[in-house]
């Protein structure tokens, strides 16, 4: 729902200043998160076919804009991200979602370090069509933000979505991320509307 690795990060508009923050943590460790309904664990390569047959529903590519979503490149990346840690800078982390009742993957989400700014954690996420309306997302969303504050040390939290993709919005905004800017993104002779949403330490804990 919310984009993966192709938007940039961008920065601030129309003045102000960058803030610098001292580097994250990674965590070697990481077995799982767990939440009422719901378990998120490391992407296996068998997790592929599950995740290219919602990655390649019409409406969801629509808005996400994978390139590839057959299982062999989805198997690919899983492989790839295998042995980065989470929290470690260069690429992608990803997580399935599993639905603890019946251990069925409803989904995926993704974090990553941002580019040359210390301290930002982008996240992005994916929920199956049809279980979408039960809160999956968000319960995982706001599980996964709190993993990247609380644990991996993160200052501010970024998500970005296609302007026009109205339910990946209303997550962010549930679990109290703020609209920071809206943008065109411009890839050859596509252009996006993009919106980028932020969550703040502080925030965090003014929230508990």
């Amino acid at each position: 729902m919310l984009l993966p690795v192709r938007w940039p990060c961008v920065g601030p508009r129309g003045g102000g200043y960058w803030v610098r923050w001292a580097a994250m943590r990674t965590d070697a460790d990481f077995d799982r998160l767990v939440t009422e309904r719901l378990v998120l664990r490391r992407s296996r390569p068998e997790d592929a076919e599950s995740i290219s047959a919602y990655r390649s529903d019409p409406d969801v590519n629509r808005t996400q804009g994978w390139e590839r979503t057959d299982i062999e490149s989805v198997r690919a990346d899983i492989e790839e991200m295998a042995d980065r840690t989470p929290g470690q800078p260069g690429g992608w982390v990803q997580f399935s979602v599993e639905r603890r009742e019946d251990g069925r993957l409803v989904g995926d989400v993704g974090i990553s370090p941002a580019d040359d700014e210390p301290g930002v954690m982008k996240i992005g996420y994916t929920i199956s069509p049809d279980v979408q309306g039960h809160g999956y997302a968000t319960e995982a969303v706001r599980a996964l933000v709190g993993y990247a504050i609380d644990t991996l040390g993160a200052e501010v939290v970024r998500a970005y979505a296609d302007a026009d993709n109205a339910s990946s919005i209303r997550v962010a905004e549930k679990i109290g991320m703020h609209l920071i800017e809206r943008f065109e993104h411009r890839e050859g002779d596509e252009v996006w509307s993009v919106v980028r949403y932020e969550r703040r330490r502080d925030e965090t804990r003014n929230a508990r």
